[in-house]
């Protein structure tokens, strides 16, 4: 019987070309777990080891070689050993002159040495390049195949050729390479992993101590006081009725202050006349974290959302209106409806509707995986005309809220208004200057200046003096 040509084929030339010798100087788990993704991918890993013997926890395919052994057979070293155990490769100097060493080392604490690892193992291995890497990526993403963790890498290295050979690399393990600059960014590369939440402190910090403000305020205002003069035991407020004032006002106060820097910033360079001027140093980080303080915002908005959904079902409320309904059959009347009021409860619960699906939308776009798919005009009209429609929709949402009872000296107790009220105080000041800052002739030199026009530059003063006369 006649074979099949086909299956004459060799199974080596389907088979994906194989990729250049890769030596990783350690057999830890993030060794063990990068060479494994490594020969995954079609590289030829050496393991180089004090112990040069095959242990079962070693990937099949690989070899455990002693460090001199393994350096020879590649000319990319991956050191994934901690920094108190290179002493070691000072004898081997000669072998790694010209190769690639990757550091991919972390240290225990911010800023523990001097010098950052990688500087410390170019001064270790002068003839070497240096190149730092994979120090942002676990074992646990590896071995999970990067899809529960960050896929992001960040790169430095003061040899470009060395650099990209480690980028190439990075790439084929489906990763995304960061090229971070020369070695000198290695310090903050490695310090990048033991921060907690870097951008997120402010606003978390933030938004509880509002919370701890208006909670008090409100404890004192609406449990405190009615226990004093009126001999009322309102203490079980503290469950719903408090945090149910609480999140609402620090959701619109965070709101608010997501656009206020924006602000501050464009009179600063309104006052300076020029936009290459430097920021405050608390400008820009205000400016850097409003991603964050948006979201947060919109944690605390979905809070009162779901505090004012249980309001029906709660005791208190159930037995206020058994009162109310009861009181009106004693005295055989029935309250006429009130078209006025009808409006007013409508328009609240329409503000408060539309200002939260335009929050929930805000939030949505704010995600990577959202905004990547958008262009900068996009993106832009949503955080910024969308965003400013929320604060506004959010603010007309508490102001008729609010409605008569501002001109109310019973909201007054102790002389200390409601808690709502103090809430309007930052979006209405923001809202205020944003009106300001739209008019034509505040709009067109903030444009002009934003465009690259100088105050003190005499050729752009000159054409903006010519532009404002032919528009004249």
């Amino acid at each position: 019987m006649e074979k099949n040509s086909s299956n004459m084929i060799p199974l080596t030339e389907n088979s994906p070309p194989k990729k250049e010798m890769v030596c990783i100087f350690g057999t830890g788990d993030f060794g063990r777990s990068l060479g494994y993704k490594m020969l995954q991918c079609g590289y030829s890993i050496a393991f180089g080891s004090r112990n040069a013997q095959t242990s079962s926890l070693i990937p099949k395919g690989t070899e455990v070689l002693s460090h001199r052994e393994a350096a020879q057979k590649a000319d990319i070293i991956i050191v994934a050993i901690q920094r108190q155990h290179y002493n070691f490769l000072t004898e081997l100097t000669e072998v790694l002159h010209g190769k690639v060493l990757v550091d991919v080392s972390n240290n225990l604490k911010i800023n523990q040495y001097p010098e950052s690892n990688a500087e410390y193992l170019a001064q270790l291995v002068p003839g070497a390049k240096v190149v730092k890497a994979f120090n942002t990526v676990s074992a646990w993403a590896l071995q999970s195949g990067t899809l529960d963790a960050s896929r992001q890498v960040f790169v430095c290295g003061d040899d470009n050729k060395a650099k990209q050979m480690v980028m190439d690399i990075v790439r084929t393990l489906g990763l995304t390479p960061l090229d971070q600059g020369s070695l000198l960014a290695a310090r903050e590369i490695e310090n990048y992993p033991l921060q907690l939440f870097p951008m997120w402190k402010f606003p978390i910090y933030l938004a509880i101590g509002l919370s701890a403000f208006f909670f008090f305020y409100s404890l004192i205002r609406d449990v405190i006081y009615p226990c004093i003069y009126e001999n009322k035991d309102l203490s079980f407020f503290i469950a719903i009725s408090i945090p149910n004032r609480v999140c609402p006002i620090v959701a619109l106060i965070l709101l608010a202050l997501v656009y206020l820097p924006g602000i501050i910033a464009a009179i600063l360079q309104l006052h300076r006349g020029t936009k290459y001027s430097r920021f405050p140093d608390w400008l820009d980080k205000w400016m850097l974290c409003r991603k964050q303080l948006g979201l947060v915002a919109l944690v605390f908005a979905f809070l009162h959302v779901l505090y004012t959904l249980v309001i029906p079902i709660r005791y208190y409320v159930r037995w206020r209106l058994n009162v109310y309904v009861i009181s009106q059959i004693k005295d055989n009347r029935t309250d006429p409806f009130n078209n006025t009021n009808g409006w007013i409860s409508d328009s609240y619960l329409a503000l408060g509707i539309l200002g939260f699906f335009l929050f929930v939308l805000l939030g949505i776009t704010s995600l990577p995986s959202v905004s990547n798919s958008v262009n900068w005009r996009e993106f832009r009209f949503v955080q910024s005309k969308l965003g400013y429609l929320t604060l506004i929709l959010c603010t007309a949402h508490t102001l008729v809220f609010g409605g008569k009872r501002f001109l109310n000296p019973s909201m007054y107790r102790w002389y200390l208004p409601a808690a709502y009220m103090l809430s309007l105080i930052v979006p209405c000041i923001v809202l205020a200057i944003k009106f300001v800052l739209i008019f034509p002739c505040i709009d067109r030199p903030l444009t002009q200046i934003r465009q690259g026009w100088e105050r003190n530059s005499k050729g752009s003063k000159q054409s903006y003096y010519n532009d404002s006369k032919s528009a004249v």
